[in-house]
């Protein structure tokens, strides 16, 4: 990525150097060469090019940050569109004054002779600055547009190109076969205390099992169904931990149909558990919060403890979360790992959709 970024930078420097270089040749062209009355020493049209091709590329350069700032090419809303609009006037006007008011000041120093710079010169310089600048917005637009269109096909074909090896580490992240295994021995120890509970275990083990299973094929799933499977994982740690988990959660009912990619909220809450709750003598509390706000769904799993990422199996597991969401939404997605007042704070973004 960061490669790519470079690449299109010194691309788009060369572009401006090679676009601006050629329309001030061919404006000091015509003014010093074609048009014989326009007499005045050869520095001062070497001068004027300077102005000229300065203005011509810093402009629009600065025009082109304010474009990525707004975000115009991702978003062309109606006020991107009026914002944008209004940017290519103020450049407009504002290349044009700078070049008459600079090349009238030069003319005079370097001719020793008052400049005759009229209105009407001007409005004519203005139209002409102006169609050079719609036409630099337009080729910008285009080009940029054609590259993030080429940039998403590259993405879906990488994410397709990986979804059998995503598919394996997947499984591997979704379901810890260690988990399964202390899940099983723990409901073989139940059956001696409470069979029916015992069962009630089973099934639900059967349960995250096969949602983990069929998840392998979807992308997203409803809120309400990722929570049942975090229910169950949460009743089977119970099993082993006891009462020294606590579990909370706070879930905007709104939201309960929206999808988000499976199995996130699982691993969230294992990744609590395991480096978190089973890690204290006296255990813990694990709060799950679900919220929104105009443009993103909050994903939250509080735990009591203290944030430990220097081992290899909490990498991998935040590692497994970053890698699903770079490959779902790209840089539109934000996971955050945080401790606050003895407690860890893990967060996921995600835009809604």
């Amino acid at each position: 990525m960061a490669v790519s970024k470079k690449v299109n930078t010194i691309i788009f420097w060369i572009l401006q150097f090679v676009g601006w270089g050629f329309l001030t040749f061919a404006n000091v062209w015509s003014k010093a060469f074609v048009v014989p009355e326009e007499k005045s020493k050869a520095s001062y049209f070497i001068v004027e090019g300077l102005v000229f091709i300065i203005l011509g590329i810093g402009l629009t350069t600065l025009l082109r940050n304010y474009l990525k700032r707004i975000k115009f090419i991702e978003h062309q809303t109606k006020s991107n569109y009026l914002k944008t609009i209004i940017a290519f006037f103020v450049t407009s006007f504002l290349f044009s004054f700078l070049l008459i008011v600079i090349s009238s000041n030069a003319f005079t120093y370097i001719n020793e002779k008052p400049s005759d710079f009229s209105m009407l010169v001007f409005i004519s310089t203005t139209v002409n600055i102006t169609i050079f600048i719609f036409f630099w917005i337009v080729i910008y637009v285009a080009v940029k547009s054609v590259a993030r269109n080429q940039r998403n096909k590259i993405d879906r074909l990488k994410l397709e190109a990986s979804l059998k090896e995503s598919q394996l580490n997947t499984l591997k992240g979704q379901l810890n076969p260690h988990f399964m295994f202390n899940s099983l021995n723990n409901i073989r120890g139940l059956m001696l205390e409470d069979v029916n509970k015992a069962r009630d275990m089973l099934t639900r083990l059967s349960e995250m099992l096969r949602y983990s299973l069929n998840m392998n094929k979807v992308d997203a799933i409803q809120i309400a169904q990722e929570l049942e499977i975090v229910d169950n994982y949460i009743e089977l740690s119970k099993i082993q931990l006891e009462d020294r988990l606590h579990y909370e959660q706070e879930v905007d009912a709104s939201l309960l149909q929206i999808k988000i990619p499976p199995m996130v909220l699982q691993m969230l809450i294992e990744n609590a558990i395991k480096h978190g709750i089973s890690t204290q003598k006296d255990g813990g509390k694990i709060k799950l919060i679900i919220t929104d706000n105009t443009q993103e769904i909050i994903l939250q799993v509080n735990n009591t403890g203290y944030l430990k990422t220097n081992t290899d199996s909490t990498r991998i597991g935040l590692d497994n979360i970053k890698k699903r969401l770079e490959l779902l939404y790209g840089n539109e997605a934000d996971f955050i790992l945080k401790e606050v007042n003895n407690e860890v704070q893990a967060i996921i973004k995600i835009p809604v959709k």
